[in-house]
């Protein structure tokens, strides 16, 4: 029986380190990450060495070796093939760890809690768990983030879990689309508009008409392609558009 807990106890607290190891071995190197070289039976070739911009690290020895997409064992390999063509060592074994991971990260910026640069320290991230990472969405931010990779700019919900995030992407969460809505209603002020709404479900929002406002006597303002602000009657099931002005005028009678 004790046997058999202390097998249960040994597995519940390895396999958390199993886990991050394998993640760890799959990361291709990339600018900015550090990592540990070591070869065997050779101490004094142990070093710590940092991915230069150009992909590469230096190596006792070795000298420069171009490392970046590779993960860290076919690294390992890359220089005990240096060492053996320059007649170093005969059989050269060289293990080469990932200390801390800067090429794998994400920028989140815009109406965000915590704004600035995340690691991608999972094999796959989605964007609902760098937002968390990051805070979560500021007051007045859209649930509909824009990523920019590689100068691409893509709309991507905020609880999308389909979009795997990739290093050098930039999250950002601009303010959320409003209308707005003053005159003859409860609770004038600013709303979010949401995809489809209408005129009656942006008034509900607003409290809906006073006694004295008048359903028949809704205004609209829009803002036309020049910019221009045009002015005009609607009905209940008029479609609201963001930065759209409903005007609930008071009843003539």
């Amino acid at each position: 029986m004790i046997r058999i807990l202390m097998v249960l106890l040994f597995t519940a607290f390895a396999l958390p380190g199993m886990a991050q190891t394998a993640a760890q071995s799959s990361d291709k190197l990339g600018a900015g990450d550090t990592v540990h070289i070591t070869v065997f039976q050779q101490p004094d070739m142990t070093t710590d060495a940092r991915v230069s911009d150009a992909g590469t690290i230096t190596v006792p020895l070795a000298g420069s070796v171009k490392v970046e997409g590779l993960t860290p064992a076919e690294a390992g390999d890359a220089i005990a093939e240096l060492l053996k063509k320059g007649d170093f060592l005969k059989s050269p074994k060289v293990s080469v760890s990932l200390t801390t991971l800067r090429s794998r990260q994400v920028s989140v910026l815009g109406l965000i809690v915590r704004p600035g640069r995340y690691p991608l320290e999972a094999a796959s991230v989605k964007v609902p768990e760098i937002i968390a990472a990051a805070g979560g969405i500021a007051a007045g931010g859209s649930e509909t983030v824009t990523v920019i990779r590689e100068g691409k700019p893509q709309k991507v919900s905020s609880l999308s879990k389909d979009f795997e995030l990739k290093g050098g992407d930039t999250v950002y969460i601009d303010r959320a689309p409003v209308f707005y809505i003053y005159g003859e209603v409860t609770r004038a002020g600013t709303y979010p508009v949401t995809p489809g709404m209408n005129v009656m479900q942006a008034i509900a929002l607003g409290g809906g008409i006073t006694p004295r406002g008048s359903e028949s006597r809704i205004k609209l303002r829009r803002a036309n392609k020049e910019g221009k602000v045009l002015e005009y009657d609607v009905n209940a099931v008029e479609t609201i558009y963001a930065n759209d002005v409903i005007f609930v005028k008071e009843s003539i009678f």
